[in-house]
């Protein structure tokens, strides 16, 4: 509508018809808007960020980390590019004007992101060590990122949202096969409307031109935020915009006190090596720690089930603030909290599950989950105090080689101190034999020697 030849025709038609005043954003606020809607997903950002939409392409730089203020400055830096969705088909169309709107968009493109290296020291140090980091929002983009993961290598890909969603540089680049799968694939492809798979030659000619002005991608993250979610986040008083959303995620009951859920996770922490992957954030691992005690009622099969589906067609679905990798490594943890191999219908969602986030990282959520699932059978019911749990068990753990029978095996040592109390109606042998299935199936050869000390 900004660039409209019948504007204001059309806003005094609103007006007439509905009493409502319509104010159009500039380009500059309208990059805010999509930024931060995009943004509004994540913890922290440091990359470019683009919206493609049907009459633009938006670009700016979002560094989150660059302190109070990052906002406006992605806004004044913002660029509007003429070259939406609709508006380059139309172009596309004809001879006539098919060349000049390519010369003219890859000419854009590149004089873009130069101008914002230029203002960004970090985005042009980001561009010099891995590559850059781009995110993206907007029909268009979300329509070429539906395609990636119709051909993602790992199928059917096992989570359905968009938002999330990582694709390394390598694949990203090859625009030519998901040009091809467009062309010559005739049923529905999920996530692409027919709309969309008719202006997907001109999504590609706008990701051809992208490839062209940086040649160096690191990857790209699909957002589901835009417009709409940018205002919002906008209201938010800063402290709140930028502290992690996992925390507020649907957990445990409504009467946790905080300090307890604190000293669960710091149990499970006490169980861990000092070089465990940093994705297990304090966050992450007070999420475990709410749910640890939830549904004790049901069989483990069915709650392993419900656990395996709750990040990614359950509860947390639609929800902000995770990753696809975030998802899936929820999922797996709090599958093997419960200890059960998921039934045959969840065989396939499992394994394309530990596909997505890799081998190292499953043998962390099995064995953080067979920690979580140890503490509720030492203590059945969620810890009435803050110190209720370390008067029952607590873990000594450091990372040991020459594990195994033939000492050829490499992973973690733990030791497992448990009261008197809490040795009752335990066998050690059980114990130490639960922690021994832990990375059972991986290609990795690690494992855990646990030995329980009275």
């Amino acid at each position: 509508m900004r660039t409209a030849n019948n504007r204001d025709e059309m806003l005094r038609a609103i007006k007439t018809s509905s009493g409502l005043t319509v104010d159009i954003l500039s380009p500059g606020m309208e990059s805010l808007f999509g930024a931060m809607g995009a943004r509004s997903g994540f913890t922290q950002v440091n990359g470019l960020f683009m919206d493609l939409g049907g009459g633009s392409v938006q670009m700016t730089y979002v560094d989150s980390t660059a302190g109070a203020g990052y906002d406006v400055l992605a806004a004044e830096a913002a660029r509007s590019m003429p070259f939406g969705a609709a508006k380059l088909t139309a172009a596309l169309s004809t001879q006539d004007t098919a060349q000049a709107a390519k010369t003219e968009l890859r000419s854009s493109m590149k004089d873009t992101f130069e101008g914002l290296k230029d203002k960004f020291t970090r985005l042009k140090e980001q561009e010099n060590d891995d590559g850059v980091t781009i995110y993206f929002c907007g029909g268009g983009f979300r329509g070429y990122g539906s395609m990636l993961m119709h051909t993602d290598p790992i199928q059917p890909y096992p989570i359905p949202s968009i938002g999330g969603y990582h694709v390394p540089g390598h694949r990203f680049i090859k625009w030519r096969e998901m040009l091809h799968a467009n062309n010559y694939e005739d049923g529905k492809i999920y996530g692409m409307s027919k709309r969309r798979r008719e202006q997907f030659p001109a999504i590609v000619t706008v990701v051809q031109s992208l490839v062209e002005a940086i040649p160096r991608i690191k990857e790209v993250v699909f957002c589901s935020g835009g417009n709409r979610e940018g205002v919002l986040f906008m209201k938010l008083p800063p402290e709140n915009r930028e502290s992690s959303p996992i925390p507020l995620l649907p957990t445990g009951s409504a009467n946790q006190k905080k300090e307890v859920v604190d000293s669960i996770a710091m149990c499970i922490t006490s169980a861990l090596p000092k070089d465990y992957p940093a994705i297990f954030s304090a966050e992450l691992l007070n999420y475990v720690a709410k749910n640890i005690w939830q549904n004790m009622g049901d069989p483990d099969d069915a709650n392993s089930a419900k656990a395996l589906h709750n990040p990614i067609s359950g509860q947390l679905a639609g929800l902000p603030g995770m990753t696809h990798q975030i998802r899936g490594i929820l999922a797996l943890t709090m599958c093997a909290r419960w200890g059960t191999v998921p039934g045959l219908v969840d065989k396939k969602l499992y394994e394309n599950l530990q596909a997505l986030i890799g081998p190292e990282m499953c043998w962390w959520c099995d064995y953080i989950g067979t920690v979580a699932g140890l503490l509720a059978t030492l203590t059945p019911a969620f810890p009435s105090s803050e110190d209720a749990l370390g008067k029952i068990v607590k873990f000594e753990t450091w990372t040991g080689h020459g594990l195994g029978k033939k000492g050829h095996k490499v992973g973690i040592r733990l030791k497992i101190v448990l009261s008197e109390y809490a040795r009752l109606g335990i066998r050690a042998g059980d114990v130490e034999g639960i922690f021994g299935r832990v990375g059972k199936g991986l290609p990795l050869g690690w494992r855990v020697e646990a030995e329980v000390e009275n």
